[in-house]
């Protein structure tokens, strides 16, 4: 029996993770603000060490994946914390426990919004881990009436990291494939109010192109998330895997080629 600590696992992704894990017979150490085998606010220095830590004793020293899942849609400070500074406080902090497993696995969640406009700067400032200029950026983002970049920022800060550092000896020199996921719209408490109404739904349908049946439900990132932590992935390192419903496409045609 595997064993995967999910973070975010309380609601919408993480939540859908932890059911499809669970439902396969894996063992599931959730990490989330409530309602979680672990709580803790990966804002804070505390946090991300208590949650090394009760991972630790939870799981007796060893684990088999991190689904690095939880994240914020807000336009401030939080956002930058969570979204970049605490995914990788997650990762880099409970690697050391994969190192028991005979298939160690770990996937981060990013987003189709890392294709977005995105404050170089505040990209900058992540990259160099300058998490308190980076905050301090982000809050004056938000002043400036420039908030709406904060959250792509972050997923595209935290895409480039993911480049840089899946290759390496930490990760790939150690057997980890790492890899993200980048979801297009998904049906969450996150985007609840941006889908409220047919008006915002088309709205935001203009702004991220779904062709592709659609916003979706949680259980279909889920289930690639499920398939980048199992021992059948073996050589998938340092991808951004889209799953958009063609936003991706769309939006970028061929410019990636």
């Amino acid at each position: 029996m595997r064993t995967v600590v999910v973070t975010g696992a309380a609601s919408g992704i993480g939540l859908a993770t932890k059911e499809l894990l669970e439902s396969r017979g894996e063992r599931v150490i959730g990490v989330d603000l409530h309602d979680s085998d672990v709580v803790v606010d990966l804002t804070s220095a505390d946090g991300r060490r208590d949650l090394v830590e009760q991972a630790r004793d939870l799981s007796g020293g060893t684990i088999d994946a991190i689904a690095a899942i939880a994240g914020v849609a807000s336009s401030g400070a939080a956002v930058v914390a969570v979204n970049y500074f605490g995914a990788l406080a997650t990762l880099e902090g409970l690697r050391p426990l994969l190192a028991g497993s005979s298939a160690p696995r770990a996937v981060v969640t990013s987003s189709m919004s890392s294709l977005l406009p995105r404050d170089d700067e505040l990209v900058d400032l992540c990259l160099a881990d300058q998490e308190r200029a980076a905050l301090d950026r982000a809050d004056t983002l938000v002043d400036t009436g420039l908030g709406r970049l904060v959250y792509g920022t972050s997923k595209a800060a935290l895409s480039r990291w993911l480049r840089r550092s899946a290759p390496a000896e930490r990760w790939a020199g150690a057997g980890i494939p790492l890899n993200a996921i980048a979801p297009g719209i998904v049906k969450t408490p996150l985007v609840a109010s941006l889908i409220s109404t047919p008006e915002r739904r088309e709205a935001l349908a203009e702004q991220v192109p779904m062709p592709l049946n659609g916003f979706m439900e949680p259980s279909a990132p889920a289930a690639l998330l499920a398939w980048l932590i199992s021992e059948e992935n073996t050589h998938l390192c340092g991808q951004v895997v889209f799953i958009d419903g063609g936003s991706d496409a769309v939006l970028r045609g061929d410019s990636t080629w």
